[in-house]
């Protein structure tokens, strides 16, 4: 079955970066979009960043400047970059693929902690 592992996640200074990861199992991962969701304590789930199967990234305004989202298909994985972390940045960052090819076709990950102290 198709499974999602993001690893990676930890507990930062504010200021600093991490770096977390997302494998994809048991998918054509080329053919998906994927993306990096999280969500803090008290508040909804919202969409971090986001890379198409072309490569093609979009980010939330929070995060310009700060995040960066890569893929390697050779891997099947995908990571987000943090860097200049604030403790607002503090969630559990789930990793989503959403087939570009099946409409309606997409998988999550459990989820990995990120926590960023002042």
């Amino acid at each position: 079955q198709v499974q999602l592992v993001e690893s990676g996640g930890g507990l930062v200074q504010s200021g600093e970066s991490l770096r977390i990861s997302c494998t994809a199992y048991r998918i054509l991962f080329r053919n998906y979009a994927m993306a990096w969701y999280r969500r803090a304590p008290g508040k909804q789930r919202e969409l971090v960043a986001e890379i198409s199967s072309g490569g093609s990234s979009t980010y939330t305004d929070a995060v310009k400047g700060r995040f960066t989202v890569s893929r390697d298909n050779a891997k099947n994985m995908v990571y987000l970059q943090m860097d200049s972390l604030k403790p607002e940045d503090t969630a559990v960052y789930s990793c989503n693929a959403k087939s570009e090819v099946i409409i309606g076709q997409n998988y999550w990950g459990q989820g990995t902690q990120v926590t960023v102290s002042s």
